[in-house]
């Protein structure tokens, strides 16, 4: 593996007598597209929040680039479950948001928003407001403001948890191919495993809480991938592995 972009060092990070993460140790290559699934409640959105500085870890190291967090990573674009737009402002003022407050308002930046804009097929959307969006156009937008500023990293919570089956399958797809020419490092949390295999290059399995990381599993599927890669042996044989980590934890926290 090349030289870690992003390495946590035995993190525990505990929340009065909840522990939430245990030695939780793992390292993301520049570039990778990193999932991390596991059940509810098991620390995943934590080690997000790690990542991104929002969070100190109560032991451990966690460091980007060699150099430890402390305090928030501010060359992080974020994307969470719900597109948290601002129901004021225009699609277009909602994607460059970022350059605002960053002070990047230049054509550079503004060509790259209408890139993406029709990378994610919202060209033609600009001016229309959220409440006129779809739940999956809202998300579509989300990911356009994540991505404007061109940081090196993108850290995804769930960021299709609340789309319909259909609409979830397209934007997974949609997501990929943003990768493939963004080549951005991701950090992407889920409890979909199918998910997971269908877009990571690796999957970390973690355990019910406290959290640990169970297996890191290398995914050597062709891309891009298609949907129908979850019907081959290779794909059911990954979700097999996966979920006989999970459930193997969950039933022996059980007994």
């Amino acid at each position: 593996m090349a030289t870690p972009f992003i390495e946590a060092r035995d993190v525990h990070v505990q929340f009065g007598p909840v522990v939430a993460l245990d030695r939780a140790t793992f390292t993301i290559a520049e570039h990778e597209f990193f999932a991390i699934v596991g059940p509810s409640g098991c620390g995943k959105s934590t080690l997000l929040l790690l990542t991104a500085g929002l969070l100190a870890q109560n032991s451990g190291t966690m460091a980007i680039a060699g150099v430890p967090i402390r305090g928030a990573y501010t060359d992080a674009g974020i994307a969470f479950q719900h597109a948290n737009l601002l129901e004021w402002r225009t699609v277009w003022r909602n994607v460059v948001l970022p350059l605002e407050i960053r002070g990047l308002k230049t054509e550079r930046f503004f060509t790259r928003a209408r890139e993406l804009l029709n990378l994610v097929g919202l060209n033609g959307f600009e001016n229309h407001y959220p409440h006129q969006l779809s739940g999956g156009m809202r998300q579509r937008v989300a990911l356009c403001r994540a991505l404007v500023c061109d940081l090196p990293l993108l850290l995804m919570d769930e960021p299709f948890g609340a789309l319909d089956a259909l609409s979830r399958e397209e934007h997974q797809l949609m997501l990929q191919d943003v990768w493939l020419r963004e080549r951005k490092t991701v950090l992407f949390i889920t409890h979909d495993v199918r998910e997971a295999i269908l877009l990571a290059d690796r999957v970390a399995v973690m355990s019910p809480r406290p959290g640990r990381i169970q297996d890191i599993v290398s995914i050597d599927l062709p891309r891009p991938r298609q949907q129908d890669v979850s019907e081959t042996p290779e794909f059911i044989d990954y979700v097999r592995r996966i979920r006989a980590t999970l459930f193997a934890r969950q039933n022996s926290s059980a007994a």
